[in-house]
């Protein structure tokens, strides 16, 4: 494999990276500030879905198992189609609806067709690993290159959503001795963001949103362009196929997967409750409004700064150990 061939497959999985780290951040506060629905149904559009990404995982599995070889490869048609799609609901999921009513139903179904449809491409582009070479140094390197790409994607992603949004949420109303609403602090309207701007607030995150999806087209293209699938050069060495639910109960029988899909199920939990409510505490609970942007890429830079010391500490004390110590 080349360094360009490397480089090519790993920015065509950054978009899903930059798209989700945006989402993580600040989709909440957009769903409780600009699009006014209450806490409750904020909370209820991204538990269901996060559940619709996690069903389709074994459903995108399935399909694409049964999926026939083309001139393409057989897994590149699949990130193709889906590209798109995933592009306009990204789009939609970002859009204040006209009505009020139906609001929680609009970003419901879009957030479920967002997290279904990124999770239809990472399916694919996760298992393109083992078709870029048969050598196996060559595929940890184009994993490297990969996870690379994906952290500074994770970085991106938040950067540029919080640098585009961060007028929609700056206070405009400076005040020593804020009035406290014992009643219904929900509903009063001092906690909402001033909309009086040269571009609104709905404006601001569809701009933010158009500047993602153009992000999206340009990493297929790029993975489309300079990586080649080759065909499964071990298929003509199994005497008989496994079903494919055969082999999903055979791997859910193996106890130290169960044990690590547990473990990093619990990790990730943790991660995505402290994305999605950082924001907004750094918001609405430490008044820092004017600079919660700053200390997301700080948490972010941290992050990748420190891969190479952890990369260094499994290295010489095993995973498990490094496992205990990122606890």
């Amino acid at each position: 494999l080349s360094i360009c061939g490397k480089l090519c497959y790993a920015i065509g999985g950054a978009p899903n990276q930059v798209a989700g780290s945006a989402a993580a951040f600040f989709l909440q506060i957009y769903l409780l500030d600009i699009a006014h629905i209450t806490p409750f149904h904020a909370s209820l559009v991204l538990f269901i879905g996060k559940a619709s990404g996690a069903v389709t995982d074994p459903v995108a599995g399935f399909f694409i198992s049964k999926s026939r070889w083309t001139k393409i490869g057989r897994l590149m048609p699949w990130m193709l189609a889906c590209t798109p799609f995933t592009v306009v609901s990204y789009f939609f999921m970002w859009y204040l609806p006209p009505f009020v009513s139906g609001r929680v139903a609009w970003y419901l179904t879009f957030y479920c067709l967002f997290q279904a449809l990124t999770t239809l491409f990472q399916v694919p582009y996760s298992a393109l690993t083992m078709f870029l070479s048969t050598d196996q140094k060559e595929r940890d390197s184009a994993t490297a290159y990969r996870m690379t790409m994906e952290v500074l994607g994770t970085l991106i992603g938040a950067a540029l959503q919080g640098q585009i949004v961060a007028s929609a949420h700056v206070s405009h109303h400076c005040t020593v001795n804020p009035p406290v609403n014992t009643t219904d602090s929900w509903h009063d309207t001092l906690s909402f963001p001033d909309p009086s701007g040269p571009l609104s607030h709905q404006v601001i995150y569809m701009i933010a949103a158009g500047v993602i999806g153009g992000v999206y087209l340009l990493g297929i293209v790029i993975l489309f362009l300079g990586v080649k699938e080759k065909d499964d050069p071990y298929a003509l060495n199994s005497d008989r196929a496994i079903p494919f639910c055969k082999g999903l109960g055979l791997t859910m029988k193996h106890g130290p997967y169960v044990k690590l899909t547990a473990s990093f199920l619990l990790i990730s939990t943790a991660v995505q409750l402290e994305q999605s409510n950082f924001v907004l505490f750094c918001t609405h609970a430490a008044d820092l409004r004017n600079h919660f942007q700053y200390l997301v890429v700080t948490i972010l830079v941290s992050a990748a700064v420190s891969i190479p010391f952890w990369q260094k500490f499994l290295q010489r004390f095993g995973k498990k150990c490094a496992a205990w110590g990122i606890s």
